[in-house]
């Protein structure tokens, strides 16, 4: 498998993980992120089964628990962490047990398991400190696996986006959004990852996974998805109204529905010892 070079991208002065404000925004509508929110290929949930050596799952960043269910209905055991408690709420009347922490402070308490995951999440924790947290939490030969949805709509609907957010937010990051590839911002984080994965003993070097996949979106399937994203979750509510107009009438203009073409990438890696 191909793994990932030592610093593919350069190094934010304002990392991600830093930005807790962003990172526990999400929970302000807990119930629209479970709803709109897209899940993970199934292919990617059965090679992180097949990958581990059993089937005790910690799921990093579990939200309200898109990305554990898909592990249970796998027939795994699934623990949840998440910072937020208004997604652990949801993901628990949803079944899912869960301990609210920041991943880097969360004491495992000896608890080992087969497989940590992490799902859209993991850039909002420290690379280093998580990875080492992981260490501590894996049993051996057991599975990192950090992964991320990179969707990418056909270039003219692209641009009408693009033209909507830099019209009215004009010095935000969604107003350059899709400048270049979606997948190319993704497989930098996953740099990222694996920086922090190669400056913690006892993990071999990370792989990278990828794998493509569609999803049609009707108009109002996409506006209900788009409040959801780090973009738009403090956005006050009179310019996410506007934005949720601009974006609706160029869906309309494309015919009321579009597919998006997503990548999902991973960077894997595998516990080489219990030290």
């Amino acid at each position: 498998m191909p793994t990932l070079p030592p610093e593919r991208a350069p190094r934010s002065e304002h990392a991600s993980h830093e930005n807790r404000q962003v990172a526990e925004s999400f929970g302000s509508d807990a119930e629209r992120y479970d709803r709109a929110r897209p899940s993970y290929p199934q292919a990617l949930v059965d090679r992180i089964v097949a990958a581990s050596p059993g089937r005790h799952v910690l799921d990093v960043g579990c939200g309200t628990g898109i990305v554990a269910r898909q592990f249970e209905a796998a027939r795994c055991r699934v623990l949840g962490i998440d910072i937020d408690a208004r997604m652990a709420d949801l993901a628990r009347q949803r079944g899912l047990d869960v301990e609210v922490a920041a991943f880097e402070a969360w004491d495992p308490a000896g608890r080992e398991f087969d497989a940590v995951v992490s799902g859209q999440t993991w850039h909002w924790v420290d690379p280093v400190g998580g990875a080492t947290k992981a260490a501590q939490a894996l049993r051996s030969r057991g599975l990192l696996a950090l992964f991320w949805n990179a969707g990418q709509p056909l270039p003219e609907l692209a641009e009408a986006f693009a033209e909507v957010y830099r019209r009215v937010m004009p010095d935000s990051l969604a107003a350059r959004q899709w400048t270049v590839p979606a997948v190319d911002g993704y497989t930098a984080l996953c740099a990222k990852a694996a920086d922090g994965i190669r400056e913690v003993d006892g993990f071999a070097d990370p792989e990278q996974w990828r794998f493509d996949w569609e999803r049609a979106y009707t108009r109002d399937e996409w506006l209900d998805q788009l409040p959801t994203q780090g973009a738009f979750t403090r956005l006050p509510q009179a310019k996410l109204e506007e934005v949720l107009a601009g974006v609706g009438a160029a869906i309309d203009a494309a015919g009321g529905s579009f597919t998006m073409h997503y990548a999902t990438v991973a960077v894997t890696t595998v516990r080489s010892g219990t030290s």
